[in-house]
């Protein structure tokens, strides 16, 4: 079983959109059980906090509900835990680093960096764009999926 967790700022957008819409994506393809998907904040901002309702809104589109899904905090020990962890932007993956104490095995980068057009993810909670970052987190889902076919 392949463990990804996805993470950025507050653990309230992005991160649990890309959650799961991996999740989802995996589980359409007969693939779930494949993968153990989690995601987590660099701050503690949002700590405890649900799902942003435009991300909410988002998930609805694909009948998912991310009820229950609360923010929290990646910790030291999620390195061990986790075989790829993949922030939404540069930003995240910065504090990542400073977080997890480095990368010694190589697990950490943006997810687009496994896309063909590597790029940060914009941030919906300062862009109010829900759809844009929906439609980079999928290009970034499928490859990550891509990936671990066959």
């Amino acid at each position: 079983m392949t463990k990804i967790l996805f993470v950025c700022h507050g653990n309230i957008c992005r991160s649990p959109m890309a959650e799961f819409l991996f999740r989802h994506m995996a589980e359409e393809q007969g693939r779930g059980s494949e993968f153990f998907v989690a995601s987590a904040a660099t701050s503690r901002e949002e700590i405890g906090n649900g799902v942003h309702p435009g991300t909410r809104r988002v998930l609805a589109r694909y009948g998912i509900d991310p009820a229950g899904k609360r923010a929290v905090q990646l910790t030291a020990r999620d390195y061990g835990k986790y075989d790829l962890l993949l922030g939404m932007d540069s930003a995240n993956v910065r504090n990542m680093l400073r977080i997890l104490g480095g990368d010694p095995e190589g697990k950490v980068c943006r997810l687009l960096d496994l896309t063909d057009h590597p790029r940060d993810i914009a941030d919906p909670w300062y862009t109010g764009n829900f759809d844009v970052t929906r439609d980079d987190i999928l290009e970034g889902c499928t490859a990550l999926l891509a990936r671990y076919t066959g």
